[in-house]
């Protein structure tokens, strides 16, 4: 709190759950906090070796992702209200925060109608579904050129795991670069949300996963399994004694040779 940083926790736009957030109330700032952790990892700094290989990553975030959660609960009254009555949460109180960050005003205009009557000159907001896919299509935009600057290889066979650096000449097609952008927005908006904008990107719709096979160990059938050799002779009585003879057989060859040699 003495250098002006203060550890929140707010909700989280996608999961709708507590997340940890920094606030620069200096800079009057929100960053996302990310952690990288690896099981075998340690650190130097100055002369020694700090073990734990956790680094935590604050990334400048846009508030806009945060405020259009209370912004959407709020839609559903169907009516315009001033912020400070929208962005109210007694789970999560310190979201008063948010209406502390710069420029909201202008953020604002790209998922909200606005009203500004001339009698208490108080402005009042209501959520745009409209202006929001518009917005969240240009930011997916915005990521899919900085993918492409900083030659991030975005193939089908790496986007369901991490991406990497690749080369310049990378042979990704367009619409891979708007679906794995699609797939970064996505974590900071709900599903509903991220489905409208895949219908707006006009993105292909999912492929349907292959049925798993069955496992070995289930039961398909109760008819019994046809054989192309004759097995019948392991279905006898004494099986688990002539296991164990063929377990111990060469113990018991040993014994026979030594035997003999007396």
């Amino acid at each position: 709190m003495k250098s002006g940083l203060m550890f929140v926790k707010l909700v989280n736009p996608c999961s709708g759950e507590g997340t940890i957030y920094l606030f620069d109330l200096c800079l009057q700032q929100l960053f996302e906090i990310k952690v990288f952790k690896e099981k075998h990892h340690s650190w130097f700094i100055d002369q020694s070796v700090q073990s734990g290989g956790l680094l935590h990553f604050a990334t400048p975030m846009d508030p806009l992702f945060l405020l259009l959660h209370y912004l959407r609960k709020a839609d559903k009254e169907g009516k315009f209200q001033p912020l400070d009555q929208v962005v109210l949460d007694d789970t999560f109180p310190n979201c008063i925060l948010l209406l502390r960050l710069p420029d909201l005003e202008k953020l604002l205009q790209h998922v909200t109608e606005e009203k500004n009557p001339e009698v208490d000159k108080k402005k009042y907001y209501k959520y745009s579904k409209e202006k929001t896919i518009k917005w969240l299509g240009k930011k997916v935009q915005q990521t899919v050129s900085a993918l492409k600057t900083n030659n991030v290889n975005v193939s089908a066979r790496v986007q369901a795991t991490a991406f990497f650096s690749g080369d310049p000449f990378s042979s990704d097609k367009e619409e891979d670069y708007v679906c794995y952008a699609h797939g970064l927005i996505s974590d900071y908006i709900p599903k509903e949300l991220s489905d409208d904008l895949a219908k707006y990107l006009k993105l292909p719709e999912p492929s349907v996963p292959l049925p798993s096979p069955p496992s070995k160990k289930v039961k398909v059938s109760d008819e019994p399994i046809e054989a192309k050799e004759d097995y019948t002779k392991f279905n006898r009585k004494d099986l688990k004694t002539e296991k164990l003879d063929l377990l111990t057989g060469h113990f018991v060859v040993a014994a026979q040779r030594q035997k003999r040699g007396k």
